[in-house]
């Protein structure tokens, strides 16, 4: 949609973790050297942590990238909340092993001998372990032990986890000694500062051919940090908004405001609906005591605070019905360019502009 409007090969802010998209922060770099540190002793944990949508499970994919695929078998698990007994199965199938029907033992017979396997093919195994911080103690023992497979000389399973800053708490947990003797490395992703937040946004850019359209203000970069706190994943959120709307406006120079209005939307569309009312006000008990008049007193109370809650719901419906107007029009309007716009004919006003 706005790729071919700016001229661009690809979404430049998509929210699923791409190597091709990997930027070197300076904390991406040194989690990059840990990560590879670990790798080289070929054994024991390695430990990142970091904030929801810093980068993790992109630095761990484009460190596999540079790894000759001859060299290593990787299993790669996401789904986390499950007991230990699951979990033995989930790394068993992440494997290509079949796991249906088997007993741990059996689980456990045929995962040693795939992985010895692996280790006579002179390849790695390696087991990446994500949303870390869903697992219990108890589930975190069940990964340990699995290190346990080895040979004379080597161990036949290495394994990351990664996970939220919650996860640092567990991992430091009284229980948790003979799991912290086997870290190899371990390392936490901050977020980037505002410098590395700017040239995070052009390097993704430039990685799908921008030229400088559109262009952003020191202020539009000023308010999309303030916005995102340097989280790649908030970036990409409202960069890949900021470009739809520029579509939209035929924009082509984005300054504060123009950021702004997109972040107030946004903030708008998540924001958490009001409450009708509480079950106190809904019911008013009537009491043995009281008289007809003070009944009738009560009875027109519960009949204005229900008009008045009938108000409020009108006038949520009208807001919510201006919000869907609003949406229909913009739908409208892109449906309109993309009828109206010959195949390529956005490519070729931009050349022309050039």
């Amino acid at each position: 949609m706005y790729e071919t409007y700016y001229g661009l090969s690809a979404k430049p802010f998509q929210l699923r973790p791409d190597p091709h998209f990997f930027y070197g922060s300076k904390g991406h770099k040194r989690a990059m050297a840990y990560l590879e540190y670990g790798l080289s002793q070929g054994e024991g944990f390695i430990v990142i942590t970091g904030e929801v949508g810093a980068g993790k499970t992109t630095l761990v994919r484009s460190l596999f990238n540079r790894l000759p695929s001859d060299q290593i078998v990787a299993a790669h698990i996401v789904n986390t909340h499950l007991d230990p007994d699951d979990t033995l199965r989930m790394v068993v199938s992440a494997f290509g092993l079949p796991y249906e029907g088997a007993s741990k033992t059996d689980l456990l017979t045929r995962l040693e001998r795939f992985l010895c396997d692996v280790d006579h093919q002179g390849k790695r195994a390696l087991l990446v372990i994500d949303e870390a911080q869903n697992l219990s103690a108890r589930t975190v023992e069940e990964l340990r032990m699995l290190s346990n497979f080895q040979t004379d000389d080597k161990s036949l399973l290495q394994t990351f986890l990664l996970g939220q800053p919650e996860f640092r708490a567990t991992l430091h947990s009284p229980g948790m000694q003979q799991l912290r003797q086997r870290v190899i490395a371990s390392y936490h992703l901050g977020p980037m500062d505002a410098q590395e937040t700017h040239a995070y946004i052009e390097h993704r850019l430039a990685t799908v051919g921008w030229n400088n359209d559109p262009s952003f203000d020191d202020g539009a970069h000023a308010a999309i940090f303030a916005y995102s706190g340097g989280i790649p994943r908030k970036v990409n959120t409202l960069m890949d908004r900021v470009l739809l709307m520029g579509y939209l406006e035929e924009m082509h120079t984005f300054t504060e405001e123009d950021i702004n209005t997109v972040i107030r939307d946004i903030n708008e569309e998540y924001k958490v609906p009001e409450v009708m009312g509480t079950p106190a006000e809904d019911a008013m008990p009537a009491h043995a005591g009281l008289d007809d008049d003070l009944r009738a007193g009560g009875m027109r109370m519960i009949d204005q605070r229900t008009g008045d809650r009938r108000a409020n719901s009108v006038e949520m419906l009208d807001e919510r019905m201006m919000r869907l107007e609003k949406s229909i029009v913009s739908v409208l309007s892109i449906l309109k360019k993309i009828v109206a716009t010959p195949q390529g004919a956005a490519t070729h006003q931009v050349d022309n502009q050039e």
